[in-house]
């Protein structure tokens, strides 16, 4: 067993020598198996003579055998060298006491002689002589000519020639790539031992690769290992070195030039911060990776939020680039509006990481009208147009509409009214004051759906209509005064079915009824310029004042913001302070625990298609509650702050058309007008 490890070991060194690849020599020597001593001419200082305990393997007789080495003696230069090996068989040494080398580099004509002299009896005689200089020192690029004799000469003589280069070479290894469990094997051939790492390459080093991915090992010879990376980059390479001071290394970068093999992860090395600013209207990205990238950076419009949908290129939107930082200015800033990188045949889309934006818009319908809310946190212009859908796109109509928030403005609502000329019409809305900004495109859903619920609207303001005719005398205020008490209207804006009955609504009784309806559809301007909190508490003050109503209109929707209300209110948290609904919650909140849960001043009214007495939180209940649109006529006595109005208005035509409205429409039952403080369902 000894004797095969033995073996091993001088195999391995056997090829470190051949192929000139072990540690520097520091000074000048010789090794021998039996004892010895050295003697050298003046070119060579006297190099040391030694037996050692672990010989090196060895060479079949008759051999002499040259390897170039490097010679780094102290305080000078390492400079190349040639090492010499040599084997004699015992049966041809009869009567040698030693061994002559004479050296000649040709072209320089620089000779030496080294002479290793036997002492003792220390080799048996069957054993052959195996001796090693370390080593002659040659110029780069010289042939050198050795020619071995005996002492004395017994007519021997070997003769061999070398070529010293300044290049040695690199350490040998092969590598297979792992995907499966993502790593790069490395297997070291027989020989000596190699340190090997994954690094990556960067203009003037080869990197470590971060922790924990980071390891350098020391493989034996004839062995193999597995390396495990973090992402698969172009600039992954592999290094190999002997394990000596300043040993030459060889390195592959396996996957530089095969973009099929990086490109699924070489995004996903990429880290990406994002400085994009909607107050400076500029998009700014930096990068940070793993290989010195410079991607090519464009535009593109996302059609939805998720990663997964596509993304359609901006024409003429290149983007800019200096050492990894890329910016693009006079740009409407969004969550959908993104960066295209580009390197190759590989892409990624990368979007800004905030998900607010500068501007809002929403729909309403108004009529044949089409109202456009606008909500802006920067000055800015608003161009819209109207548009048809004609196969996947909307063509574009004159005219143009715009509108416009001025530098120095305070943060509001803006508001734009487009006429409707065709059933089922759809806008398009933009910023027109960047150079890239994203259309919006809202198309209110009044064709099919929606179509019962617009008629449901205009029937109820009809019927409205028909009642104040009907009943204008019984309708009319004590005092005679013109508009009579006012009403603020409450609502959830949840969704655009509810707010197009609201504005049915709010018009039939200002126009109808002549009621000062306050809304804060209607006051965008005054809401923007007080703030939406300062503006309820003053609308509610002043129809408290006035002994108004504070008309609340009910839905599904109202009935999830007053949950998430109370949940807000029970931990401590401050509302919004642009929720007019919370704030009015919070508001009725109070006056139902000073007014003994009364609710003075309060009316509670809900859409029968929209809602069910359900769905009205318990706390609610005590408030006089009606159902749009068969308790019309008590909602309009109770804003007019008087009993309903007389039989014979509820039983004429206006009554009847009421009846019929609801059973084509609302399709429900009749439950009785509950009185104040009655609850209904669970």
């Amino acid at each position: 067993m000894g004797l095969r490890v033995l073996r091993a070991a001088a195999l391995l060194l056997l090829l470190l020598l051949q192929n000139g690849t072990g540690a520097a020599v520091t000074h000048l020597r010789v090794s021998a198996n039996f004892e010895c001593r050295a003697t050298a001419d003046s070119t060579l200082s006297r190099p040391r003579c030694h037996r050692p305990s672990r010989p090196g393997p060895p060479l079949p007789p008759p051999a002499l055998a040259l390897s170039r080495a490097r010679l780094c003696l102290p305080s000078q230069p390492c400079q190349p060298c040639l090492r010499v090996r040599l084997a004699l068989a015992a049966a041809e040494l009869g009567g040698v006491r030693g061994l002559q080398l004479n050296f000649l580099e040709l072209g320089s004509n620089r000779a030496g002689w080294l002479q290793v002299w036997r002492q003792g009896h220390g080799a048996p005689g069957s054993s052959p002589w195996q001796v090693q200089f370390d080593c002659f020192p040659a110029e780069s690029g010289r042939q050198v000519l050795v020619t071995l004799h005996t002492i004395p000469d017994r007519g021997l003589a070997i003769s061999r020639s070398h070529l010293v280069t300044d290049k040695l070479p690199g350490p040998v290894f092969t590598h297979a790539w792992v995907p499966e469990m993502r790593s790069i094997e490395v297997w070291v051939p027989e020989g000596p031992a190699l340190m090997v790492r994954l690094c990556h390459q960067l203009a003037l080093e080869c990197e470590e690769l971060p922790r924990p991915f980071h390891r350098q090992v020391l493989v034996p010879g004839g062995h193999r290992i597995l390396l495990p990376y973090e992402f698969l980059v172009p600039c992954l390479c592999i290094e190999a070195s002997y394990s000596h001071h300043d040993s030459k290394r060889s390195k592959r970068c396996p996957f530089r030039d095969q973009p099929a093999i990086y490109g699924p992860e070489l995004w996903s090395s990429v880290r990406f911060h994002d400085y994009s600013a909607s107050s400076k209207d500029q998009m700014a990205m930096v990068l940070s990776a793993s290989c010195p990238l410079h991607p090519r950076a464009t535009l593109c419009w996302r059609e939805a939020a998720a990663e997964t949908a596509p993304c359609h290129d901006i024409p003429n939107s290149t983007v800019s680039e200096e050492e990894q930082t890329y910016t693009l200015d006079k740009v409407d800033v969004h969550p959908q509006l993104c960066f295209r990188f580009s390197l190759g045949n590989s892409s990624h889309v990368e979007c800004p990481h905030r998900p607010e934006t500068a501007w809002n818009v929403s729909v309403s319908v108004r009529g044949l009208q089409l109202r456009l809310r606008l909500t802006s946190s920067v000055p800015a212009s608003f161009s819209a147009t109207l548009c048809q859908r004609r196969g996947g796109q909307c063509e574009p109509e004159a005219p143009l509409y715009t509108v416009t928030r001025p530098e120095g403005s305070a943060p509001g609502e803006l508001a734009l009214l487009l006429p409707v000329q065709v059933l089922g019409s759809c806008v398009l809305v933009w910023r027109s004051d960047v150079h890239f900004s994203r259309k919006q495109l809202l198309c209110p859903d009044v064709s099919r759906r929606h179509f019962g619920l617009l008629g449901l609207a205009l029937a109820l303001g009809l019927v409205v209509t028909m009642l104040l005719l009907n009943c204008r005398g019984a309708w009319r205020p004590d005092n005679g005064a013109p508009g009579g008490r006012p009403v603020l209207l409450l609502y959830s804006p949840d969704s655009e079915e509810h707010l197009g009955l609201v504005c049915a609504l709010a018009e039939r009784l200002r126009a109808g009824l002549g009621c000062d309806v306050r809304l804060d559809l209607w006051e965008a301007g005054g809401v923007g310029r007080v703030g939406a909190l300062p503006w309820l508490y003053a609308q509610r003050g002043r129809v408290g004042r006035q002994r108004g109503t504070v008309l609340l209109l009910w839905s599904r929707g109202s009935t999830r913001l007053f949950r998430r209300w109370r949940v807000g209110v029970a931990g401590g948290n401050p509302g919004d302070a642009h929720d007019i609904f919370g704030a009015a919650m919070a508001c009725l909140h109070g006056e139902l625990g000073s007014a003994g849960r009364g609710g003075g001043g309060w009316v509670l009214a809900y859409f029968s298609r929209l809602c069910s007495p359900r769905d009205v939180p318990r706390p609610l209940r005590p408030l006089p509650t009606y159902r749009l649109p068969r308790q019309l006529p008590g909602l309009l006595g109770a804003l007019r702050g008087s009993p309903p109005a007389p039989r014979r208005c509820r039983q004429g035509r206006a009554g009847g058309l009421l009846h019929r409205l609801l059973e084509a429409g609302a399709g429900e039952g009749s439950p009785p007008p509950r009185p104040p403080g009655e609850a209904i369902g669970t």
